[in-house]
Order: structure tokens, then sequence, then C-alpha cells
């Protein structure tokens, strides 16, 4: 190992032991909503909370009012059948109350939708690109990129979550809006973090945007959500986010590390693979 990747794992290891708020992943038994990491992922679940409400209560409605017309109009209580066939202030009241009641629900979903879709003054870019079956992140602020693997069971350390843990990890600031682009080199692919509120299709050909401001530093899991061949559940999405001092002190290592976007080597790697040819006899 070079002394790039030396140091590139220092950092990484710093990064790893220092104090985290969160860890977005899958519990056992859960039937809600992962932690939100995002203002996004807050809205989800602030209107999906407010729509349970809604649904319980007509739920509870329907079921009380169907509950009083079998008991007050069953047959051994009315042996002579009413011969009445319509109500109209009935049924205008029964499709008003409906109506406002969607229409209560479309406000703050058309809100959810443009929120999400709006970037929100970004302040940094990264670009996601979906191959079969890894993913590819490229910073196109910092001129460096890297590609993204499951770490197989057997290489797990303690703690690593199987499935979901990646060889490298996407790093990010913490509490900075970044604008996200997506596309894919083949087929369909869609990445996917929960806690961020954020599934987007990487196709190829196109560019999907969106963005994510992550609140709080910690670890952050997804998976690809779009099938996309024999190892589909084996792209995971692997999210650290950290403070900006310490993001930047690890984009000044990896832009040693890893390639430039033009896929040229950086120069202390090339320096490093010059010396070791030289010395050899």
């Amino acid at each position: 190992m070079n002394r790039s990747n030396l140091a590139l794992s220092a950092v990484v290891a710093v990064i790893g032991m220092a104090p985290v708020a969160m860890a977005g992943e899958p519990q056992p038994w859960a039937f809600s909503f992962q932690p939100g990491a995002s203002p996004t992922m807050e809205r989800i679940t602030s209107l999906a909370s407010f729509i349970n409400v809604v649904i319980v209560a007509i739920t509870l409605l329907v079921s009380g009012l169907l509950l009083y017309a079998c008991t007050r109009f069953r047959a051994d209580r009315n042996p002579k059948p009413a011969t009445w066939s319509h109500n109209t202030p009935l049924e205008v009241v029964w499709t008003a109350i409906p109506a406002v009641i969607l229409l209560l629900i479309a406000i703050p979903s058309f809100r959810l939708l443009y929120f999400m879709d709006r970037v929100q003054d970004a302040e940094m870019t990264l670009k996601i690109v979906g191959h079969q079956w890894y993913w590819t992140y490229e910073y196109p602020d910092h001129d460096f990129k890297f590609d993204s693997n499951m770490v197989q069971a057997e290489d797990l350390k303690p703690g690593q979550p199987r499935l979901l843990t990646a060889d490298n990890t996407l790093v990010v600031p913490a509490g900075v809006p970044i604008r996200l682009q997506m596309t894919a080199d083949d087929v369909i692919h869609s990445w996917s973090v929960p806690a961020f509120g954020i599934k987007t299709d990487a196709v190829p050909g196109r560019l999907n945007e969106t963005w994510v401001q992550v609140k709080e530093p910690g670890t952050y899991y997804g998976q690809c959500s779009q099938l996309c061949g024999v190892n589909h559940g084996f792209m995971p999405v692997h999210v650290k986010a950290v403070p900006k001092e310490e993001f930047l002190a690890w984009v000044a290592q990896a832009k040693k590390t890893f390639a430039h976007l033009d896929g040229t080597r950086p120069e202390t790697t090339v320096a490093l693979a010059e010396t070791a040819g030289g010395n050899r006899p």
C-alpha cells in the first residue's frame, strides 16, 4: 500500500471513530420509516403521518356508519321497506366532503414534490453513475472519482452490516446542500437512501437531478432499487456524512489517491509508481 492510500485510510479511520449522531440502516421488525436525516425525509414523514390520520378517521367514520346502518335498518326492525331512493342534500354532502379531503391532501403533496425537485442553492455537486453492479461517484468540484463495490460477507468487520457495506464509502459534508446528478452506462438503476428520502432512477443517456442536505454526521445505507440484473441485490449505497472540516481533509487525501475525472491517475500516485519502477533491479 502506497503512502497516499495509507494517509487516506488514516483519515477515514479518524472519521469512523468520530462520534456520529445518526445511523440510517434497516432495523429488525421495523414497521415505519427510518429516522429522517434530511429536510426532504422529515417532510415526507410529516405528510405520511397526516395522511395516516386522515385514513384512520375515514375508516372509523365509514365503519361506524356501516355498523349503524346494519343495526338500525335490519329486516326485523323494518318489516316494511322504505320507498324513497334519493336524498339530494345528503348526496351533495358526501360528494363535497371527499373533494375537500382530497384537496387537503393534494396541497401539501404538491408542495412537497416542488420542494424535492428544486435544488436548494447547492454548495457542491456529486455525480452518481450506476453500473452492473456497482456505483461510480464523481466529485466535479474536486476533480476525482472512484468506484464503490459491495464488501463480501467473508471480508466484513465486526459491526458492518451485510449487503450494505461498500469498500469505498461515499463521503459528504453534513449540513451542506448537495446537488445529486444520476445516470447509468448500461441498464436502469435507482439510487436509494431511505433516511434521505431519495429514490432517483439512473437512466442510460439521461441525467436526472435531485438534492440532499444531510442534517447530522452519521453513516447511512441504501441499495439499488431498480431491478438491474442478476446481482441487483448486491449494489449497496454506503454514505458517511462528516463535519465540513473533516470532509475537506478527506478530499485533500482523496485527490492524491483516486483518479481524475478524465481517468488519469493523480500525480502523487504516478510519482510513487515511477519511483518504485526506477528502484527495481
